[in-house]
């Protein structure tokens, strides 16, 4: 467990932020699943994760757009007394090159390239 602010965390709660919808996942200390959802961008429907995974006890919730498309899920965690940290896009572009992952199909158009994205990576010392 990790003791921040004087408080031990014992659960972690990573939201993907979207436009009309958010997907949450939280895991206790242990690795446990406790929470694997979508939730809409409505602060009634925001509050409920947030007030089900306070019973766990202090919880941690990591966002990767805190402005913007996800002030309303950070502001609503805040509310609900959770310590609320932020991912930058670099930090997470560079946890994802450790992992292998499957592309998703892109649909075809005029203007998409004939090559998949690729991610970048380091080469190699």
């Amino acid at each position: 467990m990790r003791t921040l602010n004087g408080k031990t965390i014992t659960a972690y709660c990573g939201i993907d932020v979207g436009k009309s919808h958010h997907h949450a996942v939280a895991l206790d200390s242990n690795g446990n699943r406790l929470y694997d959802k979508e939730f809409p961008q409505d602060e009634t429907r925001l509050r409920e994760p947030f007030t089900d995974l306070g019973q766990h006890g202090p919880v941690m919730v990591i966002a990767d757009q805190p402005h913007s498309i996800g002030a309303l899920p950070v502001s609503v965690a805040r509310n609900a007394r959770l310590v609320v940290t932020y991912l930058p896009g670099l930090a997470m572009r560079r946890i994802a090159d450790l992992h292998p992952a499957t592309p998703k199909p892109m649909p075809a158009t005029r203007s998409s390239s004939p090559r998949p994205h690729a991610p970048y990576r380091r080469p190699c010392d």
